[in-house]
């Protein structure tokens, strides 16, 4: 019978990744004479970095919205945590379930059967996959799914050697392994689907040191892993903490945020406000009028998942995009991303920003200039949200 408690302590998840994507020949070995449990390469890897597509979807599409062809869309917040938190487990039940395949269909490639060494092959080389998932962040970046040949890669070097397969049958038993894979992620994105209302763009895969520059999107500084999976590991770590106490990180209450929309900003005056919550987030939005001028003001609190959004600050994501009428950039200012966009033709902005890695705050809407939305993110009072996540 399998051990499903964990027995051992893996070298340090930050370790981990570098090497299993740095050196992943060596670290096979490593990984291969290391001893582990079910148990310990799920709690101390995977349900760590299987969180961050899930988490890093969730929040690009709320502060960013995606969009396409001048169409675009921001999934509701009910909807879209709804859809992260399903994305998330069936993410998990999916990765036993395709180490139990692998361990399967080892004899019949000439292996050997160990459901333990099943799980470090399906676990550590879907890592890539995981690391990648932050460029969701950025919907634009979804370009760099390509990258995910390199989790190919990852997974052919891994599982014969851990399953004893010889060289001879280690290319189809890896083929077989990955039509069972994409099979299982389509299978688990249909199961996931009635969560939500709408889908989750699909995720990116692999992520390497250094820094990459899309031509038309930006550049993406990748060699603050390190830094990165420390936000991870807080992150998790005081979610830990808090479900120990008894008394887990929740949102503020809707009608606490609500009270932060004040009825005017400027020449506008607030002609709508309503707000939502649930255990983990809320939000409350208000619209405001000053002539033919409209704009929307918008607050979410992520409450514990917001920890996830220091991720996108510490690979230093970055974005520039021109056209003849506008522009549309993302930045990191003071550790936080900052978004904004503006069409001088239509006079259409948005200006947003998370804060204190846990609140998002935006500002849209056909005003005289991108000031205006400006003005108005800083008449909420982002020290206000900033002490309040304290």
């Amino acid at each position: 019978m399998t051990d499903m408690n964990p027995v051992s302590t893996p070298p340090g998840l930050i370790d981990r990744a570098k090497s299993i994507l740095l050196k992943p020949k060596s670290e096979w070995e490593v990984i291969d004479a290391e001893p582990a449990s079910v148990g310990s390469i799920f709690i101390g890897y995977a349900m760590i970095l299987a969180a961050i597509p899930p988490l890093a979807g969730l929040i690009g599409g709320q502060m960013f919205g995606y969009g396409a062809l001048g169409i675009s869309f921001r999934p509701s917040l009910v909807g879209a945590v709804g859809s992260a938190i399903a994305q998330y487990v069936f993410s998990l039940i999916g990765l036993f379930v395709l180490a139990w395949l692998i361990n399967l269909l080892a004899p019949r490639f000439g292996g050997q059967k160990d459901m333990i060494k099943a799980v470090k092959v399906a676990a550590y080389s879907a890592t890539a996959s995981w690391l990648a998932g932050i460029f969701l962040l950025l919907p634009m970046l979804g370009i760099l799914s390509i990258l995910g040949l390199y989790s190919l890669y990852l997974l052919y070097l891994g599982l014969p050697r851990l399953m004893r397969a010889p060289a001879d049958k280690a290319m189809p038993y890896t083929i077989v392994t990955i039509v069972a894979a994409i099979l299982l992620s389509l299978l688990a994105g249909a199961v996931a689907a009635p969560f939500s209302r709408f889908a989750a763009p699909s995720v990116g895969d692999s992520a390497v040191d250094g820094q990459m520059t899309i031509p038309g999107v930006g550049t993406v500084d990748l060699g603050k892993l390190d830094a990165a999976g420390k936000k991870m590991e807080e992150a998790a770590r005081k979610m830990e903490d808090a479900a120990k106490t008894g008394a887990p990180a929740v949102a503020l209450s809707p009608s606490a945020l609500q009270a932060l929309l004040p009825e005017r900003i400027g020449r506008f005056e607030r002609t709508e406000i309503e707000s939502a919550g649930m255990a983990g987030g809320a939000q409350a939005s208000a619209r405001y009028q000053a002539g033919d001028d409209d704009m929307k003001v918008e607050i979410i609190d992520l409450a514990a998942m917001g920890a996830m959004t220091g991720i996108g600050a510490a690979f230093n994501v970055q974005s520039n995009r021109e056209t003849a009428t506008g522009y549309e950039r993302t930045q990191t200012v003071d550790g936080q991303l900052v978004n904004e966009s503006w069409d001088k033709e239509s006079r259409d902005g948005k200006y947003a920003t998370s804060i204190a890695n846990r609140f998002m705050l935006s500002a849209s809407g056909t005003v005289a200039n991108i000031d205006e939305l400006k003005s108005a993110v800083q008449a909420i009072g982002p020290e206000k949200l900033a002490a309040m996540a304290q």
